[in-house]
C-alpha cells in the first residue's frame, strides 16, 4: 500500500522522530497534537479552554494539509493529565464535533509530552 507523510508549517512540527500525520489511501492517522503555536513554538498552556483549542486547531490544520476537514474526523483519542478536567476539555472538544461526532477514548495519563493537561490524536476517512 501506498502511503504518504504529511507535514504543514501551520502547526508545530514534530518533537521526535515521527510524522504530523499518515495518509494511506483514504485513511488519515494523525498524530497526538499539543498546545503548541507553530508560529512562536511556544506552548499555549495559560488556562485549559485556551490549551485544548489550541490542540483541535493544530489538529484541524494537519487535517487540512492531508485534505480532509474534522468532518473526516471518525475516532479520536484523548489524553489528559487529569480527569477532574474532563468536563472542561469536553465543552470545547464538543465546538469542534458539533455535528460528526466520532468515536473516541479519554484516557487519564501520568504524564504527557512537555507537561502539557492535554493531547489529542485521531484517525480521519476521506
Amino acid at each position: 500500500m501506498n502511503h504518504q507523510f504529511i507535514h504543514t508549517d501551520h502547526a508545530p512540527s514534530p518533537i521526535g522522530p515521527y510524522s504530523q500525520a499518515t495518509r494511506a489511501g483514504d485513511t488519515i492517522y494523525v498524530s497526538g497534537q499539543i498546545a503548541i503555536n507553530a508560529e512562536t513554538n511556544e506552548l499555549e498552556t495559560d488556562n485549559l479552554e485556551q490549551e485544548t483549542e489550541r490542540v483541535l486547531e493544530n489538529l484541524k490544520q494537519v487535517l487540512l494539509a492531508a485534505g480532509a476537514k474534522l468532518e473526516n474526523v471518525v475516532k479520536c483519542s484523548i489524553f489528559i493529565s487529569d480527569m477532574n478536567n474532563f468536563g472542561r476539555i469536553n465543552e470545547v472538544y464538543g465546538k469542534y464535533f458539533e455535528r460528526n461526532q466520532p468515536a473516541r477514548e479519554t484516557v487519564e495519563v501520568a504524564g504527557l509530552p512537555k507537561d502539557v493537561n492535554v493531547e489529542i490524536s485521531c484517525i480521519a476517512v476521506v
